[in-house]
């Protein structure tokens, strides 16, 4: 009676097990063939010639604490192929380490209008927005770039992502992003899993629903009057996921949230173990408040993890070696094909024997994530509730 019981629990083990190999599977030929239209795309873009006449831009940076490589990144968005733009930083602290980044830059640059914008009042739990509330009142111009302070661009950054802009279909234009890590293990996990886990679902979402209905805080390029029509920046104040929402309620009137063909790039901190394994609880609690259902239907697409359970349930048979092998293949292919031919990691191919790893830590972040509301941002520490930050006592 316990032996059949025993055999039973494992048959169903092996079934469920590979129930989660197939979809799996079946998601990572999705986003190979959502990373092949993306490039098909991009290829089409890079051989158009015509350029609209480009509008004047208000780029608006919020600040707090310094960035690996801050003045690198901050000294980008001042080579820009462009006729008139202007940047704007903001900070609530005017003590803040970043002031002497943007300073330097003032002295580097002196015909390019650079302004430092101290926003002292806090409008909700969301300070980097509270910033960007106070910032826009300084812009000149009606085109707004929103990006993170550790953002590096090349030269004709605002020339690509601006002239979307131009149609009037288009209400947002955002970018994805490849991390340059740190030579610390947190680090390293951080960069490879933007390269092939992030960014692919991003790539999925927007062939699976005909275009994205969010943006990314790598970039967030609109126009001043789909801003005031969503509520300006105040409306999103006390949420955690800015971007996602800016996004959402701009696709919400209708306009086009446009992916563009421009891929940015952010230097990672020093992550320890435990700072990784933080800021990806952060990160999965946003999402997992911003997009339950799809958040929830993740554990479908945890492929190694399926396999290597599987191949235990199986105890070890030749198929479920098989199995595991296809599974990883598939795996290794969305890898190669968005980190390298989608994202141009240059760093991909020595962090990517160290995909195995980061792939159970994402299961296991994912579970965690549904156990509790608290995130930690920027050493403050907040209560998550239906997507919007609740400021916990010190």
């Amino acid at each position: 009676m316990i032996h059949s019981t025993v055999g039973s629990i494992g048959s169903v083990a092996i079934w469920v097990t590979l129930l989660g190999c197939l979809s799996s599977s079946i998601y990572y030929v999705v986003c190979l063939w959502s990373a092949a239209a993306f490039l098909r795309q991009r290829r089409a873009a890079e051989s158009t010639c015509s350029t609209p006449v480009l509008p004047p831009v208000s780029i608006l940076k919020p600040l707090k604490g310094t960035d690996p490589d801050i003045y690198e990144s901050f000294r980008s968005h001042c080579l820009q192929d462009y006729p008139e733009y202007e940047i704007i930083f903001g900070v609530s602290d005017p003590a803040d380490p970043a002031v002497a980044a943007v300073c330097q830059l003032q002295r580097e640059f002196p015909d390019r209008s650079i302004r430092l914008v101290v926003c002292d009042k806090i409008l909700g739990a969301n300070v980097k927005v509270s910033n960007l509330e106070q910032m826009v009142q300084h812009a000149h111009y009606d085109f707004l770039v929103v990006n993170d302070s550790d953002i590096r661009v090349e030269q004709d950054y605002l020339r690509r992502v601006i002239a979307p802009l131009t149609n009037e279909k288009v209400g947002m234009v955002t970018c994805l992003y490849r991390g340059v890590a740190a030579p610390t293990l947190g680090s390293q996990l951080e960069s490879l899993g933007i390269s092939t886990d992030f960014c692919p679902g991003v790539l999925v979402a927007r062939q699976l629903e005909s275009g994205l209905r969010f943006g990314l805080g790598s970039t967030l390029a609109f126009r001043r009057s789909e801003l005031e029509r969503i509520g300006g920046f105040k409306s999103v104040v006390d949420f955690l996921a800015d971007d996602y929402e800016l996004g959402r309620r701009i696709a919400g009137r209708g306009l086009e949230v446009l992916l563009s063909d421009v891929v940015v790039e952010t230097h990672l901190p020093a992550y320890t173990l435990g700072g990784f394994l933080s800021h990806q609880l952060r990160w999965a609690r946003g999402v997992r408040d911003a997009r339950l259902g799809g958040y929830i239907g993740l554990v479908s697409t945890f492929g190694l993890t399926w396999a290597l359970t599987n191949l235990i349930a199986a105890r070890f048979v030749a198929w479920s070696w098989a199995v595991l092998g296809l599974v990883a293949l598939l795996r290794l292919a969305v890898a190669l094909l968005v980190g390298k031919s989608v994202l141009r990691d240059a760093h991909l191919g020595k962090h990517l024997w160290l995909l195995p790893l980061r792939d159970l830590v994402a299961v296991a972040v994912w579970a965690v994530s549904f156990f509790g509301h608290n995130v930690t941002w920027r050493g403050d520490r907040f209560q998550l509730k239906d997507g919007r930050l609740i400021r916990m006592a010190p």
